[in-house]
């Protein structure tokens, strides 16, 4: 009998970084977390040989998962699927084969945010201002990472059915005369302003970049890490002013998404920027601005806005949604 462990792929694929993970399905746990630089891969099947390898490598293991589920940032109609924010794409087919004709299943990555929070601890989120959940109503969950993604929970029989969609493209409409100056700015660089160009790590950089110009101030900073630092440092008014309007922007669009939805079992903020400036958002116009909805305040005043601090929210997701496969009739 062998000594060798089964194990599941899941795996979390972002614009900038993949993680892949092996799903320990003796243990239900997830394990061997590796993250890999997408631009440093020509194609999606090459990063996937190199992290089964270095699973072989570790030792353990079965050669090969027995089932996988990817969670990607795009959607997941067609045989191809086509990366939003990066120059990958995944044949269906050729990865089934790739991974020896197992089941393979992929699901939009906000998708798998969705499962994951439906298991969440107490402790595995942060709430900004009041508002009770509501069990049986809809739950919104956006996020600002390399893009925006969002979707909607929506509760059925004992379960739930998770709505995902494109939202983060949506027009950015802005609310004040900073905002309209910020939204001249950047019609002179794009097309079209959508919601994204504002909320995600570029979106940072856009905004630090059209405040510049509009002050004629120099541009000291060039990264969104770099502007979030000089804001939580308060060594930068500008890169103040610009985190001060990402977050006015997101309880904004957080609150649209609330009453679009009728999201009264809450609204998640996930994605990988928010976490890190937990406490500079907590003092900010965030949760105002999703509170401000003229005749409506009082309708999305009792709506928790929280934000997900859960670890790895995608892999897990992937991973609930292996066993959800498992269990539902053949």
């Amino acid at each position: 009998m062998s000594d060798l462990k089964p194990w599941n792929l899941v795996a979390d694929i972002g614009g900038t970084n993949a993680r892949f993970a092996v799903h320990d399905i003796n243990n239900d746990d997830i394990k061997n977390i590796i993250v890999l630089s997408v631009e440093k891969y020509p194609h999606f099947l090459t990063a996937l040989t190199d992290f089964i390898d270095q699973i072989e490598q570790k030792g353990g293991w079965e050669p090969l998962p027995g089932a996988a589920c990817l969670a990607v940032a795009c959607p997941v109609d067609g045989e191809i699927i086509r990366l939003s924010n990066s120059h990958w794409s995944i044949n269906k087919t050729e990865l089934s084969q790739q991974l020896n004709n197992i089941n393979v299943d992929i699901i939009n990555d906000f998708s798998a945010i969705a499962y994951s929070i439906s298991s969440l601890q107490s402790e595995e989120w942060y709430q900004l201002g009041g508002g009770t959940p509501q069990a049986d109503k809809p739950v919104a969950i956006l996020g600002p990472g390399t893009g925006l993604g969002m979707c909607t929970m929506v509760p059925v029989d004992k379960g739930f059915l998770i709505l995902d969609g494109e939202g983060g493209h949506i027009d950015f409409a802005p609310t004040s005369t900073q905002e309209v100056a910020i939204l001249t700015e950047l019609n002179k660089r794009f097309q079209r302003v959508s919601i994204e160009r504002l909320l995600s790590g570029a979106g940072i950089i856009n905004i630090y970049q059209a405040l510049c110009k509009i002050k004629s101030a120099k541009e000291f900073h060039n990264t969104a890490q770099d502007i979030s630092t000089a804001a939580i440092n308060g060594k930068d008014k500008i890169a103040v002013e610009a985190l001060s309007v990402f977050c006015r922007v997101l309880g904004s669009i957080a609150g649209n998404l609330a009453m679009i939805t009728g999201a009264k079992g809450g609204v998640y903020i996930a994605g990988g920027i928010v976490p890190r400036i937990i406490n500079f958002i907590d003092n900010s116009e965030c949760r105002s601005q999703f509170e401000d909805k003229g005749r409506f305040e009082s309708y999305v005043k009792q709506i928790p806005l929280r934000i997900l601090l859960k670890d790895q929210p995608g892999l897990h997701g992937a991973m609930q949604k292996i066993k959800l496969n498992e269990l539902s009739p053949k």
